[in-house]
């Protein structure tokens, strides 16, 4: 059977971030646990050039896409990805103590993003961010009765190397994030 002409994305498998170095190279992707939601727009600011009271050109400055995600629970080894900081591990079981430590010299990093999709036509279907940073804030919280939810936003930016702002990926048979 050949792969459909329209894939029918269906609900969230996985996403994977994966820090990105300053050259460009790729850290070990770190899973998101419990998944809910990865979100995006492609935009672009645009210019106008006006004169003899009418509009002459318009050109924008470069599509960027805006991103959310959302997850349940926390993770620290995605959180230090998103946010930056140190995660440092110290004792021995049962005394173990994970930590992520923050200081105000830090600054968020670059990272790739990858969610994963079922898809209704057959396969699955990803969602790749080449170079997203946290630009909004990072959310989480303790309350009565419900779960921590993380959530945070940003905008992703083309790779330096060849350009690539995200793909979307269907997959005829379906493929697991790397």
């Amino acid at each position: 059977m050949a792969i459909a002409t329209t894939a029918l994305p269906y609900g969230m498998r996985d996403v994977r971030l994966t820090p990105v170095a300053d050259d460009g190279s790729l850290g070990t992707p770190v899973d998101l646990p419990a998944a809910q939601t990865l979100s995006f727009s492609e935009a672009e600011e645009f210019e106008e050039l006006r004169g003899d009271d009418a509009i002459i050109a318009i050109r924008g400055k470069g599509p960027k896409v805006e991103w959310t995600l959302e997850a349940g629970g926390i993770s620290l080894g995605a959180y230090k990805v998103i946010a930056g900081g140190t995660l440092t591990l110290t004792g021995t079981t049962p005394n173990q103590i994970r930590k992520v430590s923050k200081l105000v010299t830090d600054v968020r990093p670059y990272f790739k993003a990858e969610g994963q999709s079922i898809s209704d036509s057959g396969g699955d279907f990803h969602s790749i961010l080449y170079k997203a940073r946290a630009a909004t804030n990072i959310e989480g919280g303790h309350a009565d009765g419900t779960f921590w939810i993380t959530k945070c936003g940003g905008t992703a930016i083309g790779r330096i190397s060849d350009g690539a702002l995200y793909d979307f990926v269907q997959n005829e048979t379906a493929v697991a994030i790397p």
